[in-house]
């Protein structure tokens, strides 16, 4: 019988030396690939819960408790779903001290895929050979859009999948209006730490694109009083975890995901959803030659109680660029949406899996966080 390996940052490991960790005086590994093939040890051997810390973009960064029972049961759906098969090919190229590399790892071992892995760069497949073939992969949004961006293959690299996960940040006007180039299915995934990856899928893009998520088998949503999303199923140990994500619920398997409710500016008596201030600026940078990363938040005011601000990365625009914007802006948005300052950092701070830490960055410009 053919040994089974993976490979990580261009090194073979096989599975019996791994679960042995038979190689550990022999190869030398860095800190991140030493944590990423402790994990493989612990699931090859059998261990049954696992410590895993939350990515603290929306909050603080805390330690909860999965189990075996629970990582099997999501990753067994997605591999259902998308038909993923023995001996195809996954790029793993997600943070794996993190819950969605995790579960690319379990999706590879459960399902008997050729694993390779990689660091969590920005453009991870210019850490692969240029003639090498992936079935499967996942992506946090800015490396999609880099990927599509830095290779002149990207195309028909990306075209060789059958399937492409992208999640942990949302997804902009720009890089949805370019995935429909692509012919493989692309989704966008729903879901946190707690309920071991996701629970739901949007595709973005072919003729099937939604605007809404689509949950996955085992699992029944609801919503709270304040309109947000609530999940129940096996993969929550059968308990309801409320989430802070207000949703427009449409049938019992799909909801339209509107936006944080932390996240709600209440600007003059009017109540602004940040998500939905942030399509309308994603869709007017998408008109510059290269669109800047960004995020909306609220600061105090005297008058209006709060008010909506716009923070932009990079240097600043141009007065012709930045009125724009703002002109195309003002096209899509209701007067109290309107951003009434735009300021700008040099450079966002991030979260370890590469989110932007909004908070951070606001205190760098000196500006209100409570």
């Amino acid at each position: 019988m053919t040994q089974r390996f993976l490979t990580l940052n261009g090194n073979k490991f096989f599975y019996d030396e791994i679960a042995a960790y038979s190689f550990r005086n022999s190869v030398p590994l860095n800190g991140y690939e030493a944590k990423t093939l402790e994990f493989c040890r612990d699931w090859l051997n059998g261990v049954q819960e696992f410590p895993i810390h939350t990515s603290g973009s929306t909050g603080t960064p805390k330690q909860i408790t999965l189990t075996r029972k629970q990582m099997e049961t999501s990753a067994r759906r997605t591999i259902k779903l998308l038909g993923l098969k023995a001996d195809e090919h996954m790029l793993v190229c997600l943070n794996t001290e993190y819950i969605a590399g995790m579960m690319m790892i379990v999706r590879g071992l459960l399902a008997d895929m050729q694993m390779t892995i990689v660091e969590p760069v920005v453009n991870p497949l210019s850490l692969t050979p240029a003639d090498e073939v992936y079935h499967f992969s996942s992506f946090v949004p800015m490396q999609l859009q880099t990927i599509l961006h830095e290779h002149g293959d990207a195309l028909e690299r990306l075209d060789n999948m059958k399937a492409i996960l992208v999640g942990g940040a949302p997804v902009s006007f720009s890089l949805q209006r370019e995935l429909q180039q692509l012919r493989v299915p692309v989704y966008h995934t729903y879901g946190m730490t707690e309920t071991a990856s996701h629970i739901a899928l949007r595709l973005l893009n072919g003729a099937n694109a939604a605007d809404y998520y689509e949950t996955i088998e085992g699992v029944t949503i609801g919503q709270d009083n304040r309109g947000c999303l609530t999940i129940t199923g096996d993969l929550t140990a059968n308990e309801m975890l409320v989430t802070n994500d207000i949703v427009e619920i449409l049938t019992p398997t799909r909801f339209r995901w509107i936006g944080r409710a932390d996240n709600t500016i209440n600007t003059g008596g009017v109540k602004v959803q940040t998500e939905v201030v942030e399509v309308a600026v994603s869709e007017a940078l998408a008109e510059l030659e290269q669109a800047p990363r960004f995020f909306v938040a609220s600061q105090p005011d005297e008058l209006l109680g709060e008010k909506v601000i716009l923070v932009l990365e990079g240097k600043q625009l141009p007065d012709a660029a930045e009125q724009q914007v703002m002109d195309k802006m003002r096209s899509l948005l209701h007067k109290f949406e309107m951003p009434k300052d735009v300021y700008y950092s040099p450079a966002f701070s991030e979260t370890a899996t590469g989110k932007v830490s909004r908070l951070r960055t606001m205190q760098k410009l000196g500006l209100e966080t409570d």
